[in-house]
């Protein structure tokens, strides 16, 4: 009897392990995750920042745009350290008014942010747009990587030579120094206002 008893335990014990073999072998090829492409916050974002005037209405202008993350506007290029708009408006610490802006190049390339720089401000005027003038509001192209860089230059050589503008493009394409985020009241000012643009026109 306990020969039977051991040879019917021995046969199940079998049977068991080749049951927990094949639920082994099974769950895991059925529990291997599938990597999902790179989508949404997943992706890798990349950065551009442009002076062309005012910021409000330039950051109003690339906020529209469908793969731009994020905006902030702010101050660049100049020498003093945390600067306040008062103090960058005496044209005295060096600063550009700019927009950093935050993309998916996924959904938006560098270049097509560039088109859009060039055609909703004037290039030709230096340090002034429309009504504002003063070297905050120069027009400058900061590049954060090497590839900017030739792309911003690339693009202002075919723009000089298109014969678009009568006078000589003096939009300057700097790295990309400390950005000084601006104000609280100044981020997204048009929009808090239910305003779509305060963008004078080009004046050629």
């Amino acid at each position: 009897m306990s020969i039977r008893f051991a040879l019917v335990s021995f046969v199940a014990t079998v049977v068991l392990l080749l049951a927990l073999a094949g639920t082994v072998s099974g769950g895991t090829a059925a529990s291997t995750p599938t990597i999902p492409a790179e989508t949404g916050k997943d992706a890798k974002m990349e950065k551009a920042t442009f002076g062309a005037g005012c910021f409000w209405g330039v950051e109003a202008t690339f906020r529209k745009l469908k793969g731009v993350t994020e905006t902030a506007v702010g101050y660049s290029g100049g020498s003093k350290e945390k600067p306040t708009y008062e103090e960058v408006c005496t044209d005295r610490t060096g600063h550009a008014e700019v927009v950093e802006i935050e993309y998916d190049p996924a959904q938006i390339t560098y270049e097509e942010l560039l088109t859009v720089f060039w055609e909703n401000h004037d290039p030709t005027t230096p340090n002034r747009q429309g009504p504002d003038v003063g070297s905050q509001y120069r027009s400058v192209v900061f590049y954060h990587s090497p590839e900017q860089k030739a792309l911003a230059e690339k693009s202002k050589e075919t723009l000089e030579k298109s014969g678009k503008f009568k006078r000589p493009i003096v939009t300057r394409i700097e790295p990309a120094a400390t950005f000084w985020r601006a104000e609280d009241y100044h981020q997204q000012y048009l929009e808090k206002r239910g305003l779509a643009t305060c963008h004078t026109g080009l004046s050629n």
